[in-house]
């Protein structure tokens, strides 16, 4: 758990105007987090009724206006647009001239470095690519998660303290992304954050179609635990029936999907093929009952059927 500690804005006086193009839920949050750092959110834009009322929540008396006038009461200016919309954002900003020299232009896409700034750097602004590894929901509860949050950030070297400057002040933890490692970056988030929440929405549903009443109680501890394991020991921690082998349960639990949940195989499928492959190359799995098994993943619902086991 971080220690950091937030100064009161009574003791970091104003140095930097703030302002956020794009009030999704990451930029309000962050420009509030700056604010209770000391530094002081001007303007905001945004199209949406939601983004209106997160900003109006997050950011109460702070003017709404378009981008470009955003750009120009900020010295600081967060681009917290969706990934695919940001290159032609920023090119579009830069040819109004609404970009100004000495300016920081930060963005927060996990998917870009530095260099998706290059239009808004030829025209002087200082660019930042600060991404909070942190899913936020656009409510006041994201600004005390970014506690201790890591940020993948990547800059020009010369910039570099500044970038991690700002991040300290948001209470998160920088950690230095190469601009070539960015795409792999944001995958490797994606992968674990992103499909994690469609794999726990499966399992519940599936759960209520077994009869459990409550599944988030059930899975509560269990993931908990889980994901703990996995963080402190990694492929060590690997349990259940595709570590061991048991290729009579795997039989068993993909018969039961096809039959209830046809639209889950696949995934199943896909994964316990992965665990199967990290589980034997760990040594988990023995050689001996990995053939079994890798022919009824082989098989889709091939192979023995058997008692199912539990979950450890």
């Amino acid at each position: 758990m971080s220690t950091f500690q937030q100064p009161e804005p009574k003791d970091r006086p104003a140095r930097l105007t703030v302002g956020v193009v794009g009030a999704g839920r990451v930029g309000p949050a962050l420009a509030a987090s700056l604010k209770l750092a000391g530094h002081r959110p001007v303007a905001v834009s945004g199209v949406s009724d939601a983004s209106r009322r997160r900003a109006a929540e997050l950011l109460p008396d702070v003017p709404l206006m378009p981008p470009a006038d955003v750009l120009r009461h900020a010295d600081l200016v967060l681009l917290t647009v969706p990934d695919d919309a940001l290159p032609g954002l920023v090119e579009g900003l830069a040819d109004t001239g609404s970009v100004r020299p000495g300016q920081l232009l930060v963005h927060t896409s996990g998917r870009y470095g530095a260099k998706v700034l290059d239009p808004a750097l030829r025209a002087g602004a200082l660019p930042l690519a600060l991404h909070p590894a942190m899913t936020f929901t656009g409510t006041a509860v994201d600004v005390q998660r970014l506690a201790g949050c890591s940020f993948g950030v990547t800059a020009p070297e010369e910039l570099r303290l500044a970038a991690e400057a700002l991040v300290i002040e948001m209470g998160g933890e920088p950690e230095w992304i190469a601009e070539a490692n960015r795409p792999l970056y944001h995958a490797a988030l994606a992968l674990g954050a992103n499909h994690l929440v469609t794999l726990v929405a499966q399992s519940m549903e599936l759960l209520r179609t077994a009869g459990v009443t409550a599944p988030d109680r059930m899975l509560g501890p269990l993931l908990g635990a889980a994901l703990d394991n996995a963080l402190r020991s990694g492929d060590a921690a690997l349990t259940g029936p595709v570590a061991r082998g048991d290729a009579g349960t795997v039989a068993a639990h993909i018969a039961e999907l096809r039959a209830h949940a046809p639209a889950t195989v696949a995934g199943y499928l896909a994964m316990a093929r992965a665990t199967a492959d990290r589980a034997l190359a760990h040594g988990l799995l023995k050689p001996e009952l990995a053939e079994d098994l890798l022919g009824v993943l082989a098989n889709g619902a091939g192979g023995t059927t058997g008692t199912e086991g539990n979950a450890g």
